[in-house]
C-alpha cells in the first residue's frame, strides 16, 4: 500500500500562541500539508486574521492556556467543530528578563504558569483525543531548556520543566500510541525577540554568545520544521539542526555560563543599571493586560478592604 506523502490531510491539529509569532506560522506550515488547524491564544482579532489566511477549513478560540476549565470547553468545541485532534502543538509561551532579585512575583509567576502550566493543562484537555486518534503531542522548548542564562530565571525554569513534562508523558503514553515529541528552538524572528532586543543588556548577552547561537532564524522557517517533525511524529526536532550536538555536553553548559556570567554582567552593569522587562513581546503586553485586568476584577469583587 502507497504511504500517504501528506499524513496531515484532513486531520485536526491544535495550535496554542497561535495570534502570532511561531504559532501563527506554524498554523500555515500545518494548514499547506492540509490540516484542519484550531488556532487558540489571547488575541481575538489577530487569531482571526491568522484563520482567515488559511486555505483548508480552521476555527479560532480566545482562551487562556492555563484556565483549565475553560480549556475543557474549547477542547469539547474544538472536537464537535473540526473534529479529534490529532495533533496537538504546546506553543504558547512568555518570557521576561532581569534580575531575579528585582523581579515582579507576579510576572515571575506568570511565565511559569503560560509556558509550564499551561502546556500541562493543553496536554489534559486534548488527550482523550489523542488517545482515539493514536496522535501526537508536540511542546515546544528551547536551548534554555538543556542551558541556562542569566537574567532569564523564569524562562530557563519554564523550559526546563516543559522538556522534564514531555519526557514523561511521553513514557506515560507510550503504550498507549500516543507519540510525544520535543521541539528544541533557539532565537526565531518574532516580537518576543524584538522587544527583548530593545533592552541593552538582553541584547548584550546575545551577542556574546558563540556566532552560531546568536543567529535568529525567520518564523516561517523553524514552523516549516516543526510541521514536518510533526507530520514524522518525531521525537525530537532541533532548529537550527546543530542544537542537536548540544544534548551530549549540556551537563557542562551551566559551569560555562556562570565562568562568562561572572566577568561579563559585572561589565554590563557598569554600562546600563539592569532592569526587569516585564512581559516581552506583542503577545506578552497583552498577556499582562488581561492578567491586570482579572486582578482588577478580583479586587473590585472583593470590596474595599477585601
Amino acid at each position: 500500500m502507497r504511504r500517504d506523502s501528506r499524513p496531515l490531510r484532513g486531520r485536526t491539529v491544535v495550535v496554542t500562541g497561535a495570534a502570532r509569532g511561531l504559532g501563527a506560522a506554524l498554523a500555515r506550515a500545518l494548514d499547506d500539508r492540509g490540516a484542519r488547524v484550531a488556532l487558540l491564544g489571547l488575541e481575538g482579532a489577530p487569531l482571526q486574521e491568522v484563520a482567515g489566511s488559511l486555505r483548508n477549513e480552521s476555527a479560532c478560540w480566545e482562551v487562556d492556556v492555563t484556565d483549565d476549565a475553560a480549556m475543557a470547553d474549547t477542547a469539547r468545541q474544538v472536537r464537535t467543530r473540526l473534529g479529534p485532534a490529532s495533533v496537538v502543538v504546546g506553543n504558547a509561551g512568555v518570557a521576561e528578563g532581569g534580575p531575579f532579585a528585582d523581579s515582579d512575583p507576579q510576572v515571575w509567576r506568570r511565565v511559569i504558569e503560560v509556558n509550564l502550566i499551561g502546556s500541562a493543562a493543553t496536554a489534559r484537555c486534548f488527550l482523550p483525543d489523542l488517545l482515539d486518534t493514536h496522535g501526537y503531542y508536540m511542546q515546544v522548548a528551547s536551548l534554555a531548556s538543556m542551558g541556562t542564562s542569566p537574567l532569564m530565571s523564569a524562562y530557563c525554569a519554564s523550559k526546563a520543566g516543559v522538556e522534564s513534562f514531555a519526557h514523561a508523558l511521553r513514557a506515560e503514553l507510550a503504550h498507549r500510541g500516543v507519540a510525544v515529541g520535543i521541539a528544541y528552538i533557539n532565537w526565531t524572528d518574532t516580537d518576543m525577540i524584538r522587544d527583548a532586543d530593545r533592552y541593552a543588556v538582553l541584547r548584550e548577552l546575545r551577542a556574546h554568545m558563540p556566532a552560531p547561537a546568536r543567529k535568529v532564524y525567520p518564523a516561517a522557517q523553524v514552523a516549516d520544521r516543526l510541521a514536518t517533525a510533526a507530520e514524522r511524529r518525531a521525537t525530537s526536532v532541533y532548529v537550527p539542526a546543530w542544537l542537536r550536538a548540544v544534548q551530549p555536553v549540556r551537563a557542562c553548559l551551566p559551569a560555562v555560563v556562570t565562568h562568562v556570567a561572572r566577568t561579563e554582567l559585572p561589565r554590563l552593569e557598569r554600562t546600563q543599571p539592569f532592569e526587569a522587562t516585564g512581559l516581552l513581546g506583542a503577545g506578552g503586553h497583552a498577556d499582562e493586560g488581561r492578567d491586570t485586568a482579572r486582578r482588577s476584577e478580583r479586587g473590585s469583587a472583593d470590596g474595599p478592604g477585601g
